[in-house]
């Protein structure tokens, strides 16, 4: 994608990739772009393309063409861990949270705090700082939960994803992907979920959305960015498409891929 002469890179840019099975080419070429502090939404029917894609830009699948780059910067991710410490979150469906524990101890895990001195020595978590340090970034996004020390499993599935949401934001200082967060909620877990992404842009964070939701799509993304058998056919400002040009653009009857458009 290119950007406007002196602007700053994408946060998050995929160009030309280009991802086989086999004999199976499920990208081909495929282009998608996030700038600093917005919301970009990746659509496409299914086997369009973008589940692929979303697992190479995470870590989770290697490439075998073209290049991602973080900030300008080419980056090569050969898992899920490198995807993070270049600052890459992702929050697949399945949500990845442990049931048994507490709200504070799964925005925490993996990066625990430890007591200093002896306690440090000894392998002691410093429970109260990852207490206070989990309410102050739920309370900061919106999250609304009993306690932090509730066990996850006694949370609704709107509560469960805006922790697995919040959690992705409060670590992420690149992008944060969202596959599908609100495919299996209610109206009201739904709106508050969405309310959590607004609160991360709001926050300078960029986030990827990847979601079937058309009117959904247009109410939270800034552009869109869509898929159609491999690579990127079409982008859209959010606030000038209707639901009818996605359908359009995912179908292949409308193909609106510019060259050097610049639409942030």
């Amino acid at each position: 994608m290119s950007t406007v002469e002196g602007a700053d890179p994408p946060v998050l840019e995929a160009r030309g990739i280009v991802k086989r099975f086999g004999h199976v080419e499920a990208l081909r070429g495929a282009d998608f772009a996030v700038h600093r502090g917005e919301v970009v939404a990746l659509i496409g029917d299914n086997g369009a393309g973008k589940s692929t894609l979303i697992k190479v830009l995470s870590g989770a699948q290697p490439h075998d063409e073209g290049e991602i780059l973080i900030g300008g910067r080419p980056e090569r991710f050969s898992s899920p861990v490198d995807a993070r410490r270049a600052g890459v979150e992702t929050v697949y469906q399945d949500l990845a949270v442990a049931d048994d524990l507490s709200v504070a101890a799964n925005l925490y895990l993996g990066r625990e705090i430890m007591l200093g001195g002896l306690g440090g020595l000894l392998g002691l978590l410093d429970k109260r700082a990852m207490r206070r340090g989990a309410a102050e970034a739920l309370e900061q996004l919106g999250v609304r939960i009993p306690r932090v020390t509730t066990p996850i499993a006694m949370l609704s599935g709107g509560q469960r994803q805006s922790v697995a949401v919040a959690r992705a934001v409060i670590w992420a200082t690149s992008v944060v992907i969202l596959d599908e967060p609100t495919a299996a909620l209610g109206v009201v877990q739904t709106q508050r979920v969405l309310e959590v992404v607004d609160r991360a842009r709001d926050a300078g964070m960029s986030v990827v959305l990847v979601s079937h939701n058309m009117p959904q799509v247009l109410e939270i993304a800034d552009r869109v960015e869509v898929m159609r058998l491999g690579r990127r056919t079409a982008r859209f400002r959010a606030a000038d498409a209707t639901t009818d040009d996605l359908v359009a653009a995912m179908t292949g009857a409308l193909v609106t891929e510019p060259e050097d458009a610049d639409l942030r």
